[in-house]
C-alpha cells in the first residue's frame, strides 16, 4: 500500500474509522501508535524564548550566544535535567559534538517540558521574556 493514512484518535468516530481501516488493511501493513508531536505554537514559543536570550546581555562560556546556540544549550540542558541521554562524541574534525534530541520529533508533552525548562532558565537569569516578547512583536519579529 503506497498510501499513508493517519488517524488522530481524538473522538469515537476517528477510532471507529481507524479500526475499520485496520480490519481490512493488507498483510504487511505497518501500524504505529505514537504520542502527538509538538505543534507549531510550541515551536514558535520555544524559538521566541531562544530569541529573547540571544537579545539579552546574558553570556554563556564568556560570550553572548545566538538563537541557534541557545537552542542547542537549552535542549542539551533539558535532556540532562530530565535524565535523558546526553552523548558528547568526537566530531569529524576532532571537535566535540553533542548528539542531541530533535525538537521536531518531540512529543507535545516533551516540548511543553522544554518550554517550562526554558522559562525557568530565563527566570533564574533575570531574563524578562514577556518584556522581550513585546519588543519582538513591536519589531515584527514575533
Amino acid at each position: 500500500m503506497a498510501n499513508k493514512r493517519i488517524f488522530i484518535l481524538a473522538h469515537n468516530t476517528a477510532r471507529e474509522l481507524a479500526a475499520k481501516f485496520l480490519a481490512c488493511a493488507p498483510d504487511g501493513t505497518q501500524v504505529t501508535f505514537a504520542d502527538p508531536t509538538r505543534n507549531l505554537d510550541q515551536n514558535a514559543k520555544f524559538h521566541a524564548l531562544c530569541h529573547c536570550l540571544a537579545l539579552s546581555d546574558l553570556q554563556w562560556a564568556g560570550k553572548r550566544r545566538t538563537l541557534e546556540q541557545w537552542k542547542v544549550l537549552l535542549v542539551s540542558g533539558h535532556t540532562k535535567a530530565t535524565e535523558g541521554d546526553v552523548e558528547i562524541v568526537p566530531g569529524l574534525e576532532n571537535e566535540f559534538v553533542n548528539i542531541r534530541e530533535s525538537t521536531a520529533l518531540m512529543s507535545k508533552k516533551r516540548a511543553s517540558s522544554l518550554i517550562e525548562y526554558t522559562i525557568a532558565f530565563c527566570a533564574s537569569n533575570n531574563i524578562d521574556y514577556e518584556e522581550s516578547f513585546e519588543k519582538l512583536r513591536a519589531r515584527g519579529l514575533l
